[in-house]
């Protein structure tokens, strides 16, 4: 099937441009969540289209550091499928939409984006077990702050205050377009046991969203690069647990998450997919906090409360306070999948 293998060949080629641009260092941070596993479009494009059902859509809602300052608030959205199935083997595509909204600080900085995403999952042997993905996401941003919101030190002059002096030399909005690239694998090593590795890079466009208005004064949104794994084993007819590890690093800034999920299924095990489930979670994310989340699966839908302990030097001023976050999750079951006793792993990222 000479189509075929040249389909083959050039995701092969895609894959290498996308592994040089994973792979290349260079010089604001981007959000981030505690349930990173319930906002996989903000993880890894790679992850669009990657799960067992029709389609999947994601919500979640996050309040930080309201015990220290005016909280920071996110609001995330997205949803996504796999289309074009039965591509070759069993090679299919995925598209996907995310919406993200970040609110910060006394000046209110805002950040709201929007982000398509397209991926490939390509499977390397005959059962499915083995596939191999590579995602490509681009989108806009807008990002905004309330300049009267805001004080300045040159606005007080000889003891007395004149705004605008420095505001005027600020634009309150700048708009940028982004790029962001992703690989994964995932392996069914047999019925009980599979796994996730990813890799993952964003801003690679490096877009200017500085709101001087001297352009020799703007900076460039810096890299990041993000590292995941994850596994799901079951550990009984009814007990799962799902190890988890996230890396990433922007500018001067990183952060590792390790910990594990448990999962119980409280309902009939012959339907898997859809049976009542109970979780709970317990993370560390090193040198600032420990995390903890629980909640709930059924017919599709899962619902996670999370929290953050904070553990750095900030736990004086935030009495240990970190972030709280709810998620909600749907995916809508694929009849073929529903009345399977096992599906294709499907990565708690």
């Amino acid at each position: 099937m000479p189509r075929f293998k040249q389909m083959k060949s050039t995701f092969n080629s895609l894959i290498i441009i996308a592994l040089v641009f994973v792979m290349t260092s260079t010089q604001a941070q981007d959000i981030h969540f505690t349930q990173f596993n319930m906002s996989p479009l903000t993880l890894n494009p790679a992850l669009t289209g990657a799960h067992n059902g029709m389609w999947r859509a994601n919500g979640i809602y996050r309040n930080q550091w309201n015990s220290v300052t005016v909280p920071f608030v996110t609001f995330g959205g997205s949803v996504d499928a796999p289309i074009f199935k039965g591509i070759g083997q069993d090679d299919y595509f995925g598209v996907g939409l995310q919406l993200y909204n970040d609110r910060s600080g006394d000046g209110n900085l805002t950040n709201m984006s929007i982000l398509g995403s397209v991926a490939y999952h390509l499977a390397l042997d005959d059962d499915s077990k083995t596939k191999l993905s590579l995602g490509m996401q681009g989108g806009f941003t807008q990002k905004s702050i309330d300049l009267a919101r805001l004080y300045f030190g040159d606005e007080f002059t000889n003891g007395g205050f004149q705004p605008g002096i420095t505001g005027e030399r600020l634009d309150p909005k700048t708009n940028y377009f982004t790029a962001n690239v992703g690989l994964s694998w995932r392996h069914q090593i047999h019925e009980k046991v599979s796994y996730f590795v990813g890799a993952s890079a964003f801003n690679l466009n490096q877009p200017s969203e500085s709101l001087l208005r001297k352009q020799n004064n703007q900076v460039g949104l810096g890299l990041r690069m993000s590292g995941q794994f994850g596994a799901d084993w079951m550990a009984s007819s009814r007990l799962s647990v799902s190890p988890a590890v996230l890396y990433q690093a922007q500018t001067a800034a990183s952060e590792l998450i390790a910990g594990a999920e448990f999962k119980y299924i409280v309902g009939d095990t012959y339907l898997p997919a859809i049976a009542p489930k109970v979780f709970i979670g317990a993370y560390s994310r090193m040198g600032d906090a420990l995390l903890a989340n629980f909640g709930m699966e059924w017919q599709g839908f899962r619902l996670g409360i999370a929290y953050d302990y904070n553990t750095s030097d900030l736990k004086t001023a935030s009495n240990g306070n970190g972030g709280f976050e709810v998620a909600i999750q749907y995916i809508k079951p694929s009849p073929l999948d529903l009345f399977r006793k096992s599906t294709f792993p499907c990565s708690r990222f």
